[in-house]
């Protein structure tokens, strides 16, 4: 995206709204929400911060930068970017039973998050996710981020047997296809103030909601099926069965990872 580009959305997300005139709240379009200012001071600070730290962070992966020094960027952006003070809500090198989580994250004292970093030019991936999980099952934890500096992945853990791992938002900072605005709605679920009032569980409810494992379950429920075998005998005047229906959907339209 170009600066003039990013000027541009800056300038019209920033422009002063319309004064009220007598009988608007009437006239305005149903389902219209109010933004408080809280979050338009958040959003607003999430903005800058991916401005800001662009550069720093294109010189920590052109250089291949240790996992030191990313830290050293991602704690800055946790505090600048997502509002979190370094003394009161964050915990470095967190122990747990023996191990070392990079960061714990507390609100209001409450432990609600922890993260793992990695070195910016590390791609994220299910051992990292593993690393972290440990953590979160030892301390009753819901939510794991794991993050190069780069790339910032947070994802929900329902407790059982086993543990339910969702990714709830990923986002790249760095990434020419997503623009600022993209971002900046993603990383605003990680801020203090969206975490404190438990906005990304919201997210996370709507993404599970919609998953493939949870589309999947839908289309293999016998009602779903039924609908099927019914608009089939209607294209085709062939009538299927059921559990036939089932088995195709099962074995041949479904990805293996949705089943499982």
């Amino acid at each position: 995206m170009s600066e003039q580009a990013v000027q541009a959305i800056d300038g019209s997300e920033q422009a002063e709204a319309p004064k009220k005139t007598e009988g608007s709240s009437a006239k305005k379009a149903a389902g219209t929400r109010t933004v408080p200012k809280w979050e338009t001071d958040a959003r607003d600070r999430v903005r800058a911060a991916i401005r800001r730290y662009a550069k720093p962070l294109n010189d920590l992966v052109a250089r291949d930068a240790n996992e030191g020094d990313t830290r050293l960027l991602i704690t800055d952006f946790l505090c600048a970017g997502l509002g979190y003070d370094k003394y009161d809500d964050l915990t470095t090198e967190y122990q747990v039973k023996g191990e070392f989580a990079d960061y714990g994250i507390r609100i209001d004292k409450q432990l609600v998050a922890f993260i793992e970093v990695k070195r910016c030019s590390q791609k994220l991936n299910v051992k990292h996710l593993r690393q972290v999980q440990m953590y979160a099952v030892n301390e009753g934890v819901e939510w794991m981020i794991l993050s190069n500096g780069q790339v910032w992945q947070a994802y929900h853990m329902t407790a059982g047997l086993p543990v339910v791992i969702d990714l709830a938002l990923e986002v790249d900072l760095l990434s020419d296809t997503a623009s600022l605005a993209a971002k900046t709605d993603a990383l605003f679920y990680l801020t203090k103030e969206a975490f404190k009032r438990r906005l990304i569980d919201d997210l996370w409810r709507a993404r599970a909601a919609t998953s493939p494992k949870s589309l999947a379950q839908v289309l293999l429920s016998d009602v779903v099926a039924d609908a099927i075998r019914k608009e089939l005998r209607r294209q085709t005047n062939h009538n299927a069965d059921v559990s036939e229906i089932h088995r195709i959907l099962r074995g041949e339209v479904l990805r293996p990872e949705t089943l499982l």
